[in-house]
């Protein structure tokens, strides 16, 4: 059983709730648009998972400072900042059942919003010298990117092996947990073996964290039917790239056959869910995501115990357990 995320927080409940006053004044503006803008994008936010990580690991290495604010106010920035030019690119009007700034706003207003929480962020760093966060923050921006464009390139082929696969879920979902565990180290001071043991953790839960979600898709646990959103946006995950390597030559271009021609019918795609789940494809993803989840926690073992070491492995559990 999980531990709640208001249990998760309590050792830094004091830090999440001062980090919130001194995000929502970095993000003040003296252009009225702007600034109601920013004032609903502070209203929509989520869990706080982000800031949770970087919190919760500065603690755990040697002690929460101004550096870890700033650390957490810069990848909120430009994490924002991608969410919110990704909307533009995905043509998406909502995100967790709040509208999208270029469905309230348009896609003009939407693509300088994201042009000016980058710059925020950057003047943030740049201001107080902290060099090293922006690097961490940055390098994990460029690395979304790379993910991101990497796997439109390979969905169109239709050509991803497991390696690829991986390649593309540790930039595009891993590098942005895994920089919030590096902020949280450097801005406590750590040194660089720390640091880097930290980013090791954030980047192995990065890609569990993905494959968990790539296994919702498949009806996991107890979220009832399977959605096969992944299937209709021909997404090749973990599940089908297993069977489609275990799978003889007939099969496999039946499997490339419906998730390139028949990835809109209901039917088809059930059909395919059905065969991954009943030749391996679920269970071996799991054994997978499992192992992953070991070799994070394993990354743990370097620091002393704590109330926020505890934390942060009752975090990997939450994320990990969710069904949606």
């Amino acid at each position: 059983m999980s531990s709640s995320i208001d249990q998760i927080k309590s050792p830094v409940s004091t830090e999440l709730e001062a980090f919130e006053l001194k995000f929502r004044h970095a993000m003040k503006s003296n252009v009225a648009l702007l600034d109601t803008i920013m004032t609903y994008i502070v209203k929509r936010k989520g869990k706080q998972i982000r800031p949770l990580f970087v919190f919760l690991t500065a603690k755990a290495c040697g002690g929460v400072t101004e550096s870890t604010y700033r650390g957490a106010s810069l990848v909120e920035l430009l994490h924002t900042a991608t969410l919110v030019h990704d909307d533009v690119v995905d043509d998406a009007y909502e995100r967790r059942g709040f509208f999208s700034i270029n469905a309230l706003w348009k896609n003009k207003i939407a693509v300088l919003v994201g042009d000016y929480l980058l710059s925020k962020g950057l003047l943030l760093s740049l201001e107080n010298d902290e060099f090293r966060l922006l690097k961490i923050v940055s390098t994990a921006v460029r690395e979304m990117s790379e993910g991101e464009l990497l796997q439109i390139e390979k969905t169109r082929r239709l050509n991803i092996t497991e390696e690829v696969y991986f390649d593309i879920i540790r930039k595009k979902t891993a590098s942005l947990i895994a920089s919030c565990c590096s902020v949280g180290a450097a801005s406590a001071g750590g040194a660089d073996d720390l640091i880097e043991n930290m980013r090791l953790f954030g980047e192995k839960i990065g890609i569990a964290f993905q494959i968990k979600d790539d296994l919702l898709d498949y009806g996991d646990d107890d979220i009832g039917k399977p959605r096969g959103i992944d299937i209709k946006e021909k997404k090749l995950t973990l599940p089908i790239i297993y069977t489609l390597n275990n799978a003889d030559e007939k099969i496999r271009k039946q499997i490339i056959n419906t998730i390139k021609k028949n990835h809109d019918k209901k039917e088809k795609v059930n059909e395919l869910i059905a065969y991954v789940n009943s030749h391996g494809g679920i269970e071996y993803t799991k054994k997978v995501m499992q192992s992953y989840i070991q070799e994070a926690l394993a990354c743990l073992t370097t620091i002393p115990d704590s109330d926020s070491k505890k934390a942060l492995i009752q975090l990997v559990h939450y994320i990990i357990d969710r069904n949606k």
